[in-house]
């Protein structure tokens, strides 16, 4: 049974201090996966001691931990945990267990690419030492899991450095869900280039769609960039078009939950009219993608599997009475795959891919080979 810790704050009166909190963290001496729990903000901070294979599943699955490179990090140090917890010296019976493990963690979520990610580098760890002792194993997995942790911290700073030289003091600049730390270890995706920059004084505007139906811009990332400091305004979705068309905003920075080798992304659902609009006005949209989230398996966005969610999002959450009528048909994709051609740019760790996306990121992950990564 997981261990909550509740930090609770009058938000008519105060709003700082979530950024002090660790979005995704090992606690190894309680064999626990702590973590924000995303569904409670911004009215309550709540910290969860996820110590059950079910428990970090459930986590992963409701939302409590979401953003990609955060599930990747939740599942890494899941699966650890659960190799932790094998009883068992026969190898081959271990790596048995192990991959029902991961089987079973790969199974809460379709879309992101990171929760694969991460599960298939902790299963190589494995595959990779079999010839050592089941102790000797765990410890290795403890390491990878350490590791994929602080990786994704350098990585979303290296984002921040490379976006932040596409953009200008004073530019206003606009995102979709929830790209921020809250999504990550630190400084987020999306929100990387906006937080150096506010280190650096360029003074940006930020507006944040409020992303309906889980409201991930409302409740998390005008939540942590408001709590930071930042300028940030609340938008509907629907009032993209108006504050692009009054020349409001000067570039558009979002995340993804998979990018396909020809450049297609698929990020939280809405995005693709944003950059739809975005082209009309001839605002530059980027994607800010780790290379953790690019799948050159994958052709297209077409052959994205795209999750759908519960119907009573839409019609139900939020509201305290029902607003809409029982038994309406409804449709819930939690994600949609914005076409190559819209996108200026892809914004990763190892530099910005642009079109054609098919040549540009093979050679961004032919940096990242030759770097030792």
């Amino acid at each position: 049974m997981f261990v909550s810790y509740i930090i609770q704050r009058d938000m008519r009166t105060e709003i700082k201090g979530i950024m002090d909190y660790e979005t995704v963290a090992l606690d190894d001496a309680n064999s626990a996966l702590l973590i924000i729990d995303q569904t409670q903000l911004p009215y309550k901070t709540e910290i969860l001691s996820l110590t059950t294979q079910k428990e970090i599943w459930d986590a992963i699955y409701l939302l409590q931990v979401r953003g990609a490179p955060a599930i990747g990090v939740a599942a890494a140090i899941g699966i650890y945990l659960a190799a932790k917890e094998l009883a068992i010296e026969n190898k081959e019976a271990f790596y048995a267990a192990f991959s029902k493990a991961k089987d079973y963690l790969a199974s809460s979520r379709p879309t992101a690419v990171n929760l694969f990610w991460a599960l298939d580098r902790m299963d190589d760890v494995v595959k990779e030492n079999l010839e050592k002792s089941v102790a000797e194993i765990k410890e290795l997995l403890h390491a990878e899991a350490v590791k994929i942790r602080e990786e994704d911290i350098w990585v979303c700073k290296q984002i921040g450095i490379n976006g932040l030289a596409l953009l200008k003091p004073g530019d206003g600049i606009l995102t979709h869900c929830n790209a921020g730390q809250l999504a990550t270890v630190k400084y987020g995706t999306a929100t990387a280039p906006m937080y150096l920059g506010q280190e650096k004084g360029y003074n940006f505007r930020i507006f944040a769609d409020e992303t309906r139906p889980l409201l991930q811009g409302a409740r998390l990332t005008a939540y942590e960039l408001h709590a930071s400091g930042l300028d940030v305004t609340l938008l509907c979705d629907n009032m993209s078009a108006m504050v692009m068309k009054r020349g409001w905003v000067d570039a558009i920075l979002v995340g993804c939950d998979r990018v396909a080798a020809n450049g297609d992304a698929a990020n939280k659902i809405g995005t693709s009219v944003v950059a739809t609009v975005a082209k009309r006005y001839n605002v530059p949209v980027y994607v800010c993608a780790p290379t953790s989230t690019i799948d050159l398996q994958t052709a297209t966005g077409d052959e994205i599997e795209i999750e759908e969610r519960p119907a009573e999002e839409i019609t139900e959450m939020w509201y305290g009475k029902r607003m809409a009528p029982a038994g309406v048909k409804v449709f819930n994709p939690a994600f949609d795959v914005t076409d190559n051609d819209l996108i200026a740019g892809i914004i990763t760790e190892y530099g910005v891919a642009r079109a054609p996306y098919k040549e540009s990121l093979q050679a961004i992950f032919e940096q990242k080979k030759a770097a030792g990564n």
